[in-house]
């Protein structure tokens, strides 16, 4: 779609090249599901690069809520829970907690947010779509399952390179200074850290590159994986 803004200088942005959902519904020879419909409404008139950016309001959003029931659990020091941590005889207290979440959350404004700014023409450039129609069920399986597995293993290796004297106390003693885990901590680490550590998460959406739904869903997964593992 061609823009011309104030300056009278025009832009190009990629967005849906449907104006209504009757021309969405010629275009793809059916009807729209629901979820199509609410995609279209949603996303038919802002840029790629705008719902490229959810990425990171995710990544803030779930990483403030899904901590929620570990931190109740233990500022609650409810004695028959306390049983099933790996380590009962630390306790956080809540503003050690929100010093952590105050750290993690500076992290994301100045070390992801601007990343992902930076890489979405190599998003582009993958092919990782915006439009109609939506990734079926098995569609969204199938490419979840590749990235997990890709995920998991070259983060094992990462992690393990980090495990060794150099890089363990120039980078890596960072996201162990939280010996006893809680899930605010998970992504509490040193900058290079986040950026080499993110890599992985990356590889999958590289080789077998889908609907930026599904992008979405696969950081926002592997978020909340990070977090209960972390969660003591």
């Amino acid at each position: 779609m061609k823009i011309e803004d104030h300056h009278g200088e025009v832009r190009y942005f990629t967005m849906l090249p449907y104006q209504t959902l009757e021309e969405a519904k010629d275009a793809l020879g059916r009807g729209l599901t629901l979820c199509e419909t609410l995609w279209f409404n949603y996303s038919a008139k802002k840029p790629d690069f705008v719902l490229h950016c959810h990425n990171t309001l995710f990544l803030c959003l779930f990483y403030s809520i899904a901590p929620i029931p570990f931190i109740l659990i233990e500022l609650s020091g409810y004695k028959k829970l306390n049983r099933y941590k790996i380590q009962p005889s630390v306790k956080r207290s809540f503003w050690q907690m929100f010093k952590c979440y105050k750290d993690v959350m500076f992290s994301f404004v100045i070390v992801v947010g601007p990343l992902q700014i930076i890489s979405y023409p190599t998003i582009k450039l993958l092919g990782i779509r915006t439009g109609l129609p939506l990734p079926s069920g098995w569609e969204l399986f199938w490419q979840l399952l590749v990235y997990v597995i890709i995920e998991d293993f070259s983060h094992y290796w990462i992690h393990r390179m980090f495990h060794c004297k150099w890089a363990f106390e120039n980078i890596h003693k960072v996201h162990h200074e939280y010996a006893a885990p809680i899930g605010l901590s998970a992504p509490y680490a040193h900058w290079a850290e986040i950026l080499i550590l993110g890599f992985p998460s990356f590889i999958g959406p590289a080789l077998v590159p889908g609907h930026i739904v599904t992008y979405w869903l696969w950081f926002i997964l592997r978020q909340l994986e990070a977090i209960e593992t972390h969660s003591g």
